[in-house]
């Protein structure tokens, strides 16, 4: 079986506001090139670097039917489904905090959860060793009633509700490496036994008020939501070791049935958004690791489903070196910031304190 990937042309049509990155512009604040950071060419350009280096034509490419009314109405209220179409249907608009829409945007947004919807169908139905999924726009902040950080549905969170609808999955894992907290999943899941979040996030960068370590959840949830706050700075061995000794040993003791990552390129680093440090290999390997895990913990079944990432340049190379890894292709993209990016590292030094702060976080979940 081949590696899916899951893409749509409408998912690059989606039109933010009128922002200077992530601040709207009036009085001082001067209008911006390119202005909001959810750009399509972040995306558009890894399509195009997979189809100029071939592994395009190893993957099997397709799109997939947008989610349904009932599909997205399982996680969102229906007064929040009415808003977002009603605008939709006129000029578009802005419900929430930094999640502007073009008309239309409504069902490029269905689209989008649609094709997250069809990856994870099709890996737990067996027609795929495992998927990705180019989803657009991004999902992971969205609350079922409050649209945030880019995000206008909750993707991933559709996805699961409509393959446990099918029962599909009963125990389902979600390992956020997106550099920004998974709040809005982390509030869907929050008082469930189900569904495993896992979420690694720079320190009170986006949402500035969630992401603790100590919010483990609440009532049956209660120890199944995991937050990894990395200090800036981290880089790539921290990011694996946090993989290793955090991430691993929860997904371990959760026994999921499928493993979803929401898989964020914005750690990367030269991302506008973000300071960690991390890069293309670092992507690559922890995309092995969660191989390896759901090769022990669940016969393989294995989704990315794309969240944020905002430089346009290196976006591409992070995801080229994700699909390499999911599809087992030799054919490689040469990341041209590797030099560069290993002399940026954290010192051994700072990697001896970064440790430190790992063995306190394993201390506090084990």
């Amino acid at each position: 079986m081949k590696t899916g990937f899951f893409w749509d042309e409408r998912c690059f049509w989606h039109s933010g506001g009128n922002y200077a990155l992530t601040v709207p512009v009036a009085g001082l604040v001067q209008p911006q090139e390119g202005g909001f950071p959810d750009s399509p060419e972040t995306k558009r350009r890894l399509k195009n670097l997979i189809d100029v280096t071939g592994l395009g034509a190893e993957l099997d490419q397709r799109s997939g039917a947008p989610a349904t009314w009932e599909d997205l109405a399982r996680i969102h209220p229906e007064s929040y489904l009415k808003k977002f179409k009603e605008l939709s249907d006129a000029t578009g608009g802005e419900l929430g905090r930094r999640t502007p829409f073009s008309a239309g945007g409504f069902e490029i947004a269905q689209q989008s959860a649609g094709l997250a919807k069809a990856a994870l169908l099709s890996v737990l139905g067996g027609q795929h060793k495992n998927a990705y999924a180019l989803s657009r726009p991004p999902g992971h902040h969205c609350l079922p009633d409050y649209p945030n950080g880019f995000c206008l549905l909750a993707n991933i969170a559709i996805a699961i509700e409509a393959a446990q609808a099918q029962d599909l999955a009963e125990r389902v894992a979600v390992v956020d490496w997106d550099v920004h907290h998974g709040n809005g999943t982390e509030a869907i899941y929050y008082d469930r036994d189900d569904v495993l979040t896992i979420s690694l996030h720079q320190e009170r960068n986006y949402p500035m008020d969630t992401g603790d370590a100590e919010d483990r959840g609440v009532g049956d949830g209660a120890g199944f939501n995991m937050n990894i706050p990395l200090p800036p700075g981290g880089g790539h061995v921290l990011y694996l070791d946090a993989m290793e000794r955090l991430v691993r040993p929860a997904l371990d003791q959760f026994q999921p049935d499928v493993i979803i990552v929401a898989c964020g390129f914005d750690a990367g680093a030269v991302d506008p958004l973000s300071r960690m440090l991390a890069t293309a290999d670092t992507f690559r390997q922890m995309t092995a690791m969660m191989m390896d895990a759901a090769a022990d913990l669940c016969d393989d079944k294995l989704l990315l489903v794309h969240e944020g990432g905002y430089s346009e340049v290196y976006v591409p190379f992070c995801g080229h070196a994700v699909l390499e890894e999911l599809s087992g292709s030799d054919i490689h993209a040469e990341d041209p910031l590797a030099e560069t990016f290993a002399l940026r590292q954290p010192s051994e030094m700072l990697q001896r304190m970064h440790a430190r702060f790992i063995d306190d976080l394993e201390a506090l979940f084990f």
